[in-house]
C-alpha cells in the first residue's frame, strides 16, 4: 500500500495560484485514482476534483472548475493540484487522497482508503 505525503501549501494573496503536490511512496501511483479534498475550520471535509486511475477522466467541484486542474506524473509517483485565482473562501487544510483501480473520478471521501496528512492553504483577501 502506498503513503501520501502532500506539499506546496502557503500564504497567497486572492487572485494568485498555487500548486499542490503529493507524492506517493514508496510504490508507484500507477492504478490509483487520486482526489483531493479540503477542510476548513469548522466545516466538513469537501471534494475538490478528482482523477481516475487510467483513463483520464476528470472531476471538479462547482467552486473550483475553471480555477483549479488536478493532474499526475506517473513517472514521478505525483499527482498535483494547480489553483489559480485563488479565493479567500478557498482557504482549508488540503488532503490528498487514493484507492486502487479507480476508473472513474471518485468524489466521496469514503471511497477513498489512503490519506495524506493535508496541507494548509491561506488566501489573504
Amino acid at each position: 500500500q502506498i503513503q501520501l505525503v502532500e506539499s506546496g501549501g502557503g500564504l497567497v494573496q486572492a487572485g494568485g495560484s498555487l500548486s499542490l503536490s503529493c507524492a506517493a511512496s514508496p510504490r508507484s501511483f500507477n492504478g490509483y485514482g487520486a482526489g483531493w479534498f479540503r477542510q476548513a475550520p469548522g466545516k466538513e471535509r469537501e471534494f475538490v476534483a478528482a482523477l481516475s486511475s487510467s483513463s483520464g477522466r476528470t472531476a471538479y467541484a462547482d467552486s473550483v472548475k475553471g480555477r483549479f486542474t488536478m493532474s499526475r506524473d506517473n513517472a514521478k509517483n505525483t499527482v498535483y493540484l494547480q489553483m489559480d485565482s485563488l479565493k479567500p473562501e478557498d482557504t482549508a487544510v488540503y488532503y490528498c487522497a487514493a484507492r486502487l483501480y479507480s476508473i472513474n473520478a471518485v468524489t466521496l471521501a469514503t471511497m477513498y482508503n489512503i490519506w495524506g496528512q493535508g496541507t494548509q492553504v491561506t488566501v489573504s483577501s
